[in-house]
């Protein structure tokens, strides 16, 4: 067989000599002038570069007020304490998912109760919430899985006519739109990440957006030890040194340095979202004849964010499993992913809620087919390309 035919991991010659990482940063020229006058300024921590964030990606989603903090995980946890879950609450969320959300719930003193997902969307539906709905139920966590929304509607409706809060985990979803609204103006709250990977990037961080000012205002309070509003500007010339702790709270705030990033980032998130968007559309033609490769479905009731591009391999057409088939692609020159281990896979979350396999099956059916597929601004067509020639050469060669 030619070495182009063959595995790289057989001796063959691989699709790319040059790796194409699973993700990168979009980082220009005017990011770093950005950063750079924000550190000459002598303002690094939390302050008008801060602000001004909030304010932009606010009006960005649709919403007045918006709450810049260090992590979305923060993001999530002021959000719970702001929306009253208390110990001995239940709070419903998919066991398709990161830890950031179900860790904080346990540290509230709450349970979390996993719910499967729909197979099209990989995404929580309002049925699949309703089956879990107990008298303890008080929050509902609906993950917008890979940048594509939730059916806000139907969940809110539903939440709102048992009293239980929404709090969504746009994590993957800043750009996200159901219908005409952005997920960031529908839930009770919702928290974004701008970490590295994410559709903009502050390095680190996050924000917490809602249509509810006052939340808002409790969750910044509590970003910041709980100190009176405006507590940063005791750190300004012009402001007042006296400050007052209302309750206890955190250090979870962003500061200025982030900001600047973020504020030059927040210039292109459209781009960035249509330059995701492109790939995605490469990629969904470049597998639409190989039956081995199940491609996320099309969206057309709102905007897809196109954080992630996660496809499924059909394993039984093949000899090897899919973790084989990820090793074989990294050595093709395809960085790749796995998106998410289900909850319940954890030995923290096994042994806690005392899930066997099989409790999830269309979590667990996605997993263990799963490989997410690199897409980010910076890539080309026909980077994307490479990836689609590394999958069909291991499908063929590995065919059973």
């Amino acid at each position: 067989m030619a070495k182009d035919k063959t595995p790289a991991v057989e001796g063959g010659a691989p699709v790319r000599d040059d790796f194409l990482p699973f993700a990168r940063p979009s980082i220009g020229s005017d990011d770093i002038d950005r950063v750079v006058a924000t550190l000459r300024s002598g303002w690094l921590t939390v302050g008008p570069r801060t602000l001004e964030f909030e304010d932009a990606v606010a009006s960005y989603v649709g919403v007045k007020k918006a709450c810049a903090v260090h992590s979305c995980t923060a993001g999530l946890h002021l959000s719970m304490v702001a929306l009253g879950l208390a110990p001995g609450d239940e709070v419903i969320l998919p066991a398709l998912n990161f830890a950031a959300a179900p860790n904080m719930v346990i540290h509230m003193g709450a349970t979390p109760v996993l719910v499967d997902v729909d197979p099209d969307s990989l995404n929580v539906t309002a049925e699949i919430i309703e089956s879990a709905i107990t008298e303890r139920t008080k929050l509902v966590i609906p993950v917008h899985f890979a940048g594509r929304p939730c059916p806000m509607d139907e969940i809110l409706e539903l939440a709102r006519s048992r009293k239980i809060k929404v709090l969504s985990d746009g994590a993957h979803a800043i750009g996200t739109k159901y219908r005409n609204h952005s997920i960031g103006s529908m839930a009770d709250a919702t928290s974004f990440s701008f970490y590295v990977t994410k559709g903009i990037t502050t390095g680190e961080g996050g924000i917490v957006a809602s249509p509810d000012g006052a939340l808002i205002d409790r969750v910044k309070r509590l970003s910041l030890h709980g100190m009176s509003s405006d507590a940063w500007r005791r750190y300004s010339d012009r402001g007042p040194w006296y400050y007052e702790i209302l309750e206890p709270g955190y250090k979870y705030n962003m500061n200025d340095i982030q900001a600047a990033l973020g504020l030059c980032q927040m210039e292109r998130v459209d781009d960035f979202r249509d330059a995701r968007a492109r790939l995605a559309a490469v990629y969904g033609e470049g597998f639409a004849e190989i039956d081995a490769v199940l491609t996320p479905d099309d969206y057309d009731e709102g905007v897809h964010a196109w954080h992630l591009y996660p496809i499924q391999i059909d394993l039984d057409s093949l000899t090897i499993n899919r973790d084989r088939f990820i090793l074989n692609l990294i050595e093709e020159g395809i960085g790749v992913s796995v998106h998410f281990i289900p909850l319940h896979y954890h030995p923290y979350y096994r042994e806690c809620l005392d899930h066997d396999p099989g409790a999830f099956p269309v979590t667990e059916a996605y997993f263990e087919r799963a490989v997410s597929l690199p897409i980010y601004p910076s890539m080309t067509e026909d980077d994307a390309r490479d990836a689609i020639r590394a999958i069909v050469k291991l499908l063929d060669y590995y065919k059973r």
